[in-house]
């Protein structure tokens, strides 16, 4: 495609009035799609389409449409965040599509997300785990001396590759059993890999992983669906992880 040239898509959406209201795929054409546009973009095209024939426009979450805030995870043609590895919704480039193509758009689906409208989830279950995580204990005064603790750069780079999850829950839209044990795992991990977050990470664990399971979020069987869509290329090692954490706090009596 040349420089200039805009593409026609047929678009299948995912439209829900409500949370306790049915839900149906509606189709849609959408015209003068630029391959430079993101997929946000492009929805928000359709919905200029959509307001000019009276039509209600479609409901969908974004906020940085950088890659940075994880909210406009879409579950588009059966993948989460697209077809593009390691990247958001957001970031996601309609060059990725030909002209005349179609494409299924719905919502993150699982328990622990319930749809409030069109392409709208809560996904307060993740506010309400990382809650259950607490604080790090930390003395009050001025701030210490940088090499006070020293932590060994392996420790720090695993916990910052860690520390990296955006909470935007591709990982649970992927799993079969939506479960959210990726998500989890990682916020786990960056602080018990290091020594600021040694004080509480008995308990730590034990309260985010019993969060998870009141939330309705599905056990982890390693099917590894989580890893291949999350945008930032969390590994399953850190699932692993959370689990021997959860195990010698078990161990402990916590």
């Amino acid at each position: 495609m040349t420089t200039g040239e805009t593409m026609t898509l047929h678009l299948k959406v995912w439209r829900q009035r409500g949370p306790d209201q049915p839900g149906a795929l509606t189709p849609y054409t959408v015209t003068g799609v630029s391959p430079d546009m993101s997929f946000l973009e492009m929805l928000d095209l359709l919905n200029e389409q959509l307001i000019e024939r009276n039509e209600l426009p479609v409901e969908f979450d974004s906020d940085c449409r950088e890659g940075i805030c994880g909210t406009c995870g879409l579950v588009i043609d059966g993948i989460a965040h697209g077809p593009k590895r390691a990247c958001t919704t957001c970031e996601l480039r309609m060059r990725n599509y030909r002209d005349g193509d179609t494409i299924t758009v719905e919502p993150f689906r699982a328990r622990g997300f319930p749809v409030l409208k069109d392409l709208v989830v809560d996904r307060g279950a993740f506010d309400r785990i990382i809650s259950k995580g607490g604080y790090i204990s930390v003395n009050t005064g001025s701030a210490p001396e940088a090499n006070t603790i020293p932590v060994p750069k392996y420790k720090t780079e695993a916990a910052m590759d860690a520390a990296i999850c955006i909470g935007c829950g591709a990982c649970v839209a992927a799993c079969p059993n939506a479960s959210a044990a990726l998500f989890v795992g990682a916020k786990v991990s960056q602080f018990a890999l290091l020594p600021q977050g040694h004080a509480e990470r008995k308990v730590r664990v034990v309260r985010m992983v019993e969060q998870m399971d009141t939330e309705g979020f599905g056990a982890c069987s390693n099917h590894g669906e989580c890893e291949a869509v999350c945008p930032k290329k969390i590994s399953i090692t850190y699932i692993a992880r959370m689990r021997r954490e959860y195990f010698k706090a078990a161990l402990a009596g916590v």
